[in-house]
């Protein structure tokens, strides 16, 4: 690494996870810390983007698979353009298989749902149950769509269990695998 915390050659990372195990928030601290473009375009990007809600587009999206392939088709797109960046998605390290690094953040349901909830409100016992749906509509929707199982990510080269860790501390682990590069 350089100084100023950016990479010396424009390197693609890619962090997935399901919804609440932080790779939002990892994948924009990195992409700050090492000067690359921040790509996450997702559901919830496209939901704004139409003007309807989220629940809406997961309900269009378990009808019709091309709401799927337009997000991760967008995103790709978008990691595959010239310069680094940092790629945040649930199927980052599937989709973007040239990445120079794979990272997989976990945590468990209860940790998941509490952040969720935080961060978007809600009774904690409604939030568990939409997320464990949509956990199960997502997992299904990737085996058919693109024949990928969300839950066999053991080629990632980081798998961060982001229960206890602070984002911060997370970061800080990716930049340094990235400086072994």
């Amino acid at each position: 690494m350089s100084e100023g915390g950016n990479v010396k050659r424009p390197v693609r990372i890619a962090v997935s996870g399901k919804s609440g195990c932080g790779n939002t928030t990892v994948s924009r601290m990195v992409a700050e810390a090492l000067g690359l473009r921040f790509i996450n375009f997702t559901f919830r990007s496209l939901a704004q983007e139409k003007g309807i809600s989220l629940e809406e587009v997961l309900s269009l999206a378990a009808e019709n698979d091309a709401w799927d392939r337009e997000v991760d088709s967008r995103q790709v797109a978008l990691a595959q353009e010239d310069g680094g960046c940092v790629l945040g998605s649930r199927l980052a390290i599937w989709m973007l298989p040239e990445a120079d690094c794979k990272v997989y953040l976990k945590a468990k349901p209860e940790t998941r749902a509490q952040r969720i909830m935080n961060r978007e409100g809600g009774t904690l016992e409604s939030v568990a149950a939409f997320t464990r749906e949509r956990d199960r509509q997502d997992h299904e929707r990737y085996l058919r769509i693109y024949h990928i199982d969300n839950d066999d990510y053991a080629f990632a080269d980081l798998i961060i269990d982001t229960d206890t860790i602070e984002p911060a501390h997370i970061t800080d682990i990716i930049i340094k695998k990235v400086a072994e590069l």
